[in-house]
């Protein structure tokens, strides 16, 4: 097969969201794309991890979505990471769960706002929210539509997806983005991490306010600004 080093990656990166509590029985899916040949890899729908091997995973053209290595039926979310990936091309791995804390600020229609360094570390500013689907977008294309919301939410509030790696989709729950699958869903189990750090502050603390600017700006500098110092060389 082409494929299987990619194949392998998505396998195993997939093989982490039960690993990590992000996922039971078969709620979720994690994709790879491949710009050089202009394909993408991605966990096949409704198949459970226990049942999962690095042979099921579906290669799929990127421009679209054709089928072209696998016998089975790609993920039913696979029209929103492909427009996804067409749209930002610093985006090499998506992951959309519906882990519990980051489902429950997605269903309650709210951005996750950054308290702390621990969220700043990982995404600079708050994690958006976008606006609910119209019933129309509902009944029509309904996951190319969704990734049509997540890019007008990044788009309409100038913010980089790689920058804040994550999105609510309201009512819906959390997607994640990273240069490669295995960072996606790092990113996927800081933003639950993250949600549950803020549902438990603003118990403590309803009054509490976002993280100072200076401070947000520190921490995710340096880790990822141009004169990052954070980790080994």
């Amino acid at each position: 097969m082409k494929y299987t080093d990619l194949k392998q990656r998505v396998y195993e990166a997939n093989m982490r969201l039960p690993e990590l509590d992000l996922v039971i029985f078969t709620w979720g899916n994690v994709s790879e794309v491949d710009r050089e040949n202009k394909v993408v890899a991605i966990k096949p729908s409704g198949v459970s991890y226990d049942n999962l091997k690095a042979e099921d995973i579906v290669i799929l053209e990127l421009e679209t979505g054709e089928v072209i290595e696998g016998d089975m039926n790609p993920s039913s979310d696979t029209d929103t990471h492909l427009i996804l990936y067409q749209r930002f091309p610093n985006i090499g791995g998506i992951v959309h769960t519906h882990s519990t804390w980051a489902v429950s600020w997605a269903q309650a229609c709210c951005d996750l706002t950054a308290y702390g360094t621990t969220h700043a570390d990982t995404f600079y500013g708050d994690v958006p929210a976008t606006r609910k689907l119209t019933d129309e977008e509902i009944l029509s294309e309904y996951e190319k539509n969704t990734g049509k919301v997540i890019i007008e939410t990044f788009e309409e509030r100038n913010i980089d997806p790689m920058a804040v790696p994550g999105v609510l989709v309201s009512g819906h729950g959390p997607f994640t983005f990273g240069e490669d699958a295995s960072k996606a869903v790092d990113n996927s189990k800081v933003l639950d991490e993250c949600c549950r750090m803020a549902t438990l502050t603003r118990i403590v603390n309803p009054d509490i306010q976002r993280i100072e600017q200076g401070l947000l700006d520190k921490h995710y500098m340096r880790k990822h600004g141009p004169n990052a110092y954070y980790g080994q060389k």
